[in-house]
């Protein structure tokens, strides 16, 4: 299944030259984008968004840098250029391990992030899911340009949504707990009253 999606989805590449270049584009630089969208917004207002990128970009490191790089230790893929001899790849890449999708990891773990930050919000959900489509429009365009198999990119999805659900977690944990250790320590009682010797 995962090899017969692969072969579907890359077997448009090559076809037409400008789909070709936007899915190159979208693979290679869409994400940067993705990016300045939560700078523009930390530099509108750094007090607003200041933990969202907190949490979306920290996320997006962990999962990628971390996660991504102990199961590649762990699990060897190959990429489908070094399995599959009809490849059309438009896309140069090492053939370090291919699992999970550090592209998507890192990108859902963003968007995860940019949704978690307030989804009771009209104006917030929206943007997450724009991230969430956007993100997934990264993970297809990989597959299309011959350097992920579509399992990659759902594992990737995955631990991206996963890390960032986690750090949001923790975070709020650890902020809770030290915001209650703080007003303890800030409790004024009254001292025991020494009665006479």
């Amino acid at each position: 299944m995962n090899i017969r999606l692969f072969q579907l989805i890359n077997s448009w590449a090559g076809q037409n030259i400008w789909l070709d270049r936007l899915m190159i584009f979208y693979a290679e630089w869409l994400g940067y984008f993705l990016i300045g969208g939560l700078i523009i917004c930390l530099i509108k207002d750094r007090k607003k968004y200041s933990d969202m990128l907190i949490v979306s970009l920290g996320s997006a490191i962990i999962a990628r840098f971390i996660f991504v790089e102990i199961i590649r230790f762990l699990y060897y893929n190959p990429r489908p250029f070094l399995v599959l001899s009809d490849v059309t790849q438009l896309i140069n890449h090492e053939t370090v391990s291919s699992f999970p999708s550090g592209h998507a990891s890192f990108y859902f773990a963003l968007a995860t992030g940019v949704y978690l930050y307030n989804k009771k919000s009209d104006l917030s959900a929206r943007a997450g899911y724009v991230y969430f489509a956007l993100a997934g429009l990264i993970g297809f365009s990989r597959i299309f340009a011959g350097a992920h198999w579509p399992a990659d990119i759902v594992a990737g999805a995955i631990l991206g949504i996963f890390t960032t659900i986690l750090v949001s977690y923790l975070k709020h944990r650890v902020t809770r707990v030290t915001v209650l250790g703080f007003l303890k320590l800030l409790r004024f009682e009254k001292p025991n009253k020494i009665g006479p010797m």
